[in-house]
């Protein structure tokens, strides 16, 4: 080798080493920052990953057989609503295959549940609630959102937290890759060794786990701070659509002119037309969700959303109906139009949900979700071990230099 490739290769091996020192240094204190943070937000992102599942588990009587029969109408919800908890209007109301009929009733954050048989209508169960009073796993989901404070400071501190997260994960793909691929570095960078000092334990769980969740870690990252950063949000779109602006999302209103006019009997006749609307066109659908109007508001509109798949929402379709005339009411088009025809970005858009808690890929994504999050979880603490141990390591004391002795006299 010559001086001026040996010169090359000097620049090239000083600028890996640079950019390895960069790498390690934000790694370092990026985590430090955001740790206790990850662990939470992880913690809880597990828990809830499962919550429909946990909860058909503990509500064994909530889980009803498919019949052939039809379900019941809304209306028919409203009536059974009306006896259990006179003066209270309904919420929302979800359908879904293989599970009661449940009622949302008062607030719609926080309010009691009554679940139904889907096709008699008979009460399964009644959970009271007072208002603001959250079940557990909105209690969870809170703080996996905004750490349970307020939510204009939790929600940015988690939002910049994972973005924090997302930068480490990244340079901590920098700092595992192997200078050299052979036996030896395959064995290190995959491998725990279980027999071997609590420190190399340690670092294997950091090393060699945080390297097989990384790439769902990421997803879930990416994906989290769609809901809590908005030029994040912006951004993404614009970057898999082809450049295209992200369409703001309109609350639809129904024509508050229109109130008063007799056109139907109740509300109740008024959600049977709205829910048979969507029915008839999605015979085959696994789920309906359907946000019930405030009629003391003459601008609230009544939504129904089809959930065609059982346990994803990616391909929902959504209806607004003006709550006086039952017109359809547009505006929204990502979400308007069937998932079918829409452009990747949109796709990707109505997919991001379904990308986040795994079930884009059914039980078996959510399962890599859960354990993903759980190693998420240890990262922070295994990494805290590591950089803890590298600074109480204790100094090899300096050999102690003999003194010259004096000639004897």
């Amino acid at each position: 080798m010559n001086a001026s490739s040996k010169k090359m290769a000097g620049k090239k091996a000083n600028s890996r080493s640079l950019f390895y020192r960069i790498s390690a240094w934000l790694h370092l204190w990026l985590g430090i920052a955001s740790g206790i943070i990850v662990v939470i937000v992880c913690i809880t992102g597990c828990i809830y990953v499962f919550n429909e599942e946990i909860t058909g588990w503990m509500e064994p009587e909530a889980n009803v057989p498919v019949q052939s029969q039809p379900l019941i109408a809304p209306s028919k919800i409203l009536e059974v609503a009306a006896k259990e908890y006179p003066g209270k209007s309904v919420g929302y109301v979800l359908y879904k295959e293989g599970k009661a009929v449940e009622a949302n009733i008062g607030a719609r954050r926080g309010g009691s549940t009554l679940k139904l048989n889907p096709y008699t209508g008979a009460v399964i169960n009644k959970v009271n609630r007072k208002e603001g009073e959250l079940n557990f796993f909105r209690w969870v989901l809170n703080g996996h959102r905004f750490l349970w404070l307020p939510f204009k400071i939790g929600r940015p501190i988690v939002n910049y937290s994972t973005l924090i997260c997302v930068i480490t994960l990244i340079s901590g793909l920098v700092l595992w890759w192997p200078k050299r691929w052979n036996k030896s570095t395959r064995n290190q960078s995959f491998k725990i060794k279980w027999g071997a000092s609590f420190k190399r334990v340690n670092y294997d769980l950091h090393n060699v786990l945080g390297f097989y969740a990384l790439l769902v870690l990421f997803a879930i990252g990416v994906t989290g701070m769609v809901y809590g950063l908005e030029w994040w949000s912006k951004s993404l779109y614009w970057a898999t659509s082809g450049g295209k602006t992200l369409p703001e999302f309109r609350e639809l209103k129904s024509d508050s002119l229109q109130a008063g006019k007799k056109r139907y009997d109740n509300l109740g006749q008024k959600m049977d037309i709205a829910w048979k609307t969507a029915v008839d066109k999605h015979p085959e659908a696994s789920g309906f969700y359907m946000a019930f109007p405030d009629t003391s508001k003459a601008t609230a509109s009544i939504t129904v959303i089809v959930y065609p798949e059982k346990g994803q929402y990616y391909n929902n379709q959504r209806y607004v109906f003006d709550q006086h005339t039952l017109e359809p009411l547009t505006g929204n088009k990502l979400y308007e139009q069937r998932f079918e025809e829409a452009e990747f970005g949109a796709k990707l858009r109505r997919m991001n949900y379904d990308i986040h808690v795994g079930s884009i890929l059914g039980l078996p994504g959510k399962f890599m979700a859960f354990f993903a999050s759980l190693i998420g979880a240890t990262l922070p603490i295994t990494g805290f071990i590591i950089w803890w141990g590298k600074g109480r390591k204790k100094k090899t004391p300096a050999p102690v230099k003999k003194k010259a002795q004096t000639a004897a006299a």
